[in-house]
C-alpha cells in the first residue's frame, strides 16, 4: 500500500506556480512598456492655455481689423476729394483750352484783318502818290503837346494799373515828337512837381521816366477826372498851341455831367475856324462796369471828347 502525500507539499506547489505566473506578467510588461505614463491632469492644462493664446490672438486680429477698418474709410474719403478735385481741375482744363481756343481764332481773325488793312492801307497809299505826287508827306499828328489825366484811385491801381502802363506807352508812341509833355492825375496834381504848371521837354530819357515812375506813382484820388481836366485846360491853354488831354479812368464820382460839359465849353473855347485848340481824348477802363459811376464815366466821356474833337474808347476787358 502506497502512502499518500502530505497537503503541506501540495500547498507549496501551488504558490510556486502562482509567483511564476505573476513573474512572467510583470516580464512581459515591463518588455512591452516604450513610454512613461501619461497623466490626464496636464493635457486638461495644457488646453486651458493654448485657448488662452488662441483667444488673446483673435482679440489682436480684431483690433487690427478695426484699424485697418478705419484707415480704410479715410482712405476711401480722401480717394473721393481727389476725385473731386481731379474733376475740378478737368474742368478747369476744359474751360483753359475753350478760352485757348475762342482766343487763337480771335486772333487769326485779328491777324488777317490786320494783314487786309496793310494791303488796303498799301493800296491808299500808292494811289495817292500817283494822285497826290511823290512829294506828298501826310501828318498824322493832330497835336504838339499832350497831357494824360490819370485816374490814380485804389480801384485803378488795384485793378487796371499794369494796362494803364500800356497804354501810355503805346500813345506816347503815337506821337514821335512834340514840343511838350505833362502828366497830372485826376486832382491835377503833378506827377513831376518840378515841372509844375510848365511843360516837360520831350526827349527818350523822360519818356522813359514816365513809363517808370507811372508804376509806383501814387497820389490821393476822388475818382473823377473833372478837377484834372479842368487844370489842364486852364494851366496850359493857348491860341497858339495844339493840345491834346488823353483821360484815363473808370470812374465819375461828380454830381452832374452837364455841369461839367458846360463847364470844359467855356474853358477850351472854339476857335475862328471852329474848331478847338484843345482835343481831348479818353480811355475808359472796364473796373466798375455796371455799376452807377462806371456809367456815368462812359457818359461824360462820350459826351467831352465828342464835343472837343476827341476819341472815346472803352475797352472791352482788363487784358
Amino acid at each position: 500500500m502506497i502512502p499518500r502525500r502530505g497537503l503541506e507539499e501540495i500547498g507549496l506547489s501551488f504558490l510556486d506556480v502562482i509567483c511564476c505566473g505573476f513573474g512572467a506578467i510583470i516580464l512581459l510588461l515591463m518588455i512591452v512598456k516604450t513610454v512613461e505614463p501619461i497623466l490626464l491632469e496636464e493635457p486638461v492644462v495644457n488646453l486651458e492655455g493654448l485657448v488662452t493664446e488662441k483667444r488673446d490672438s483673435l482679440n489682436e486680429i480684431i483690433g487690427r481689423t478695426r484699424i485697418l477698418t478705419r484707415q480704410l474709410s479715410d482712405e476711401e474719403r480722401q480717394l473721393a476729394r481727389d476725385l473731386a478735385e481731379l474733376a475740378r481741375l478737368e474742368r478747369d482744363l476744359n474751360d483753359i483750352l475753350a478760352r485757348y481756343h475762342a482766343t487763337s481764332e480771335q486772333a487769326e481773325f485779328q491777324t488777317n484783318q490786320r494783314l487786309r488793312l496793310a494791303r488796303a492801307k498799301q493800296s491808299l497809299t500808292e494811289e495817292m502818290e500817283r494822285l497826290l505826287g511823290l512829294d506828298f508827306v501826310r501828318s498824322t499828328i493832330d497835336s504838339e503837346y499832350i497831357i494824360f489825366v490819370i485816374d490814380t484811385s485804389g480801384s485803378m491801381r488795384q485793378w487796371a494799373w499794369p494796362i494803364v502802363q500800356r497804354k501810355v506807352q503805346e500813345t506816347l508812341q503815337i506821337y514821335p515828337r512834340v514840343k511838350g509833355i505833362q502828366v497830372m492825375n485826376d486832382m491835377g496834381d503833378y506827377m513831376f512837381p518840378q515841372f509844375a504848371g510848365r511843360w516837360i521837354p520831350d526827349s527818350e530819357r523822360r519818356r522813359r521816366d514816365i513809363v517808370r515812375l507811372l508804376a509806383t506813382w501814387s497820389a490821393q484820388s476822388n475818382s473823377s477826372p473833372v478837377e484834372g481836366i479842368r487844370a489842364a485846360i486852364t494851366t496850359f491853354y493857348a491860341t497858339d498851341r495844339k493840345i491834346s488831354i488823353y483821360v484815363f479812368g473808370d470812374d465819375f464820382s461828380g454830381r452832374s455831367i452837364e455841369d461839367v460839359v458846360d463847364t470844359v465849353d467855356q474853358l477850351n473855347r472854339i476857335a475862328e475856324d471852329g474848331s478847338r485848340r484843345v482835343r481831348i481824348h479818353a480811355v475808359g477802363f472796364p473796373v466798375v462796369v455796371g455799376a452807377p459811376s462806371g456809367n456815368r464815366f462812359a457818359a461824360l466821356m462820350r459826351e467831352l471828347t465828342y464835343r472837343n474833337n476827341g476819341t472815346f474808347v472803352a475797352l472791352p476787358r482788363l487784358e
